[in-house]
Formats: C-alpha cells, sequence, structure tokens
C-alpha cells in the first residue's frame, strides 16, 4: 500500500471543539434568567475554564459587543464591554504589564467595578464639601 491511497481528512478547530460555547452559552442563559427574574447576579470566570484552541475567539464573536463599554485605570487597567446581549458584560482586568490578570463575563445590570464604592462615596463628598466651603467664601 503506497501513501497516495491512505486517506487524509483535515480537522478544523471546531472538530477539537470540546462543546465549551453550548455549555457557556447556557450557563449565560441560566445566569441572565436568575437576573431577570430575582435581580441576583452572577459571574463565570474564563480564566479557570479549560477552553479548547478557538473557543475564546468563538466565544467572543457569538457575544458581541453591545453599546456601552467602560475603561477604569486603577493598578491597572480594566476593560468593561457589555455584550450584544445586555446584563452580560465582559470584564477584563490588566496588570500594568499589559498581561490579562482576570477575564470573566459578569451578568448583573451594572458590573460590580463600575459601582461607586462606600468608601469612595464617602470621600467624594468630603472632597465636595470642602470644595463647597472654598467657593461660598
Amino acid at each position: 500500500m503506497s501513501t497516495q491511497s491512505i486517506p487524509i481528512h483535515a480537522q478544523t478547530e471546531e472538530a477539537h471543539s470540546v462543546g465549551n460555547i453550548r455549555a457557556l452559552l447556557a450557563e449565560i442563559e441560566t445566569l441572565l434568567e436568575s437576573l431577570v427574574s430575582s435581580g441576583r447576579a452572577g459571574m463565570i470566570d474564563l480564566n479557570s475554564l479549560p477552553l479548547a484552541p478557538g473557543e475564546y475567539e468563538k466565544l467572543r464573536q457569538t457575544l458581541g459587543q453591545g453599546e456601552v463599554s467602560a475603561r477604569i485605570d486603577a493598578i491597572g487597567p480594566s476593560e468593561i464591554i457589555e455584550t450584544h446581549y445586555p446584563g452580560v458584560w465582559w470584564v477584563t482586568h490588566y496588570n500594568v504589564e499589559g498581561d490579562i490578570v482576570a477575564d470573566m463575563l459578569e451578568i448583573a445590570t451594572v458590573p460590580e467595578i463600575i459601582k461607586s464604592q462606600p468608601e469612595d462615596l464617602r470621600a467624594g463628598l468630603a472632597r465636595l464639601r470642602t470644595r463647597l466651603s472654598e467657593v461660598a467664601e
């Protein structure tokens, strides 16, 4: 038998997929349903998942990008991007060198990192009061 008579079948990345995309979409659906029905937020840590080659990009493509995005600079930059599905946010945190340190999907009306924290609110109120007293004089 010659090597030319051996059938060769090329497999694409899709063929190596372990089906994580479908499972992730089902998990997102469950979390989004919970958010809608009870207001309870949820999160999926993408760094902890064993995604097959190409699945990360496929997930990004499948979820798409919505109308809202934000960038936060604290310790390192963070990107918050609403997906095509309101309430489903792609949140990526980078260190100062630009490496991803956390990558997650947050299912919430507003991602936690965007919400003002109580200590920040108190500090802002104190600064505003100081400014107000300066302006009044």
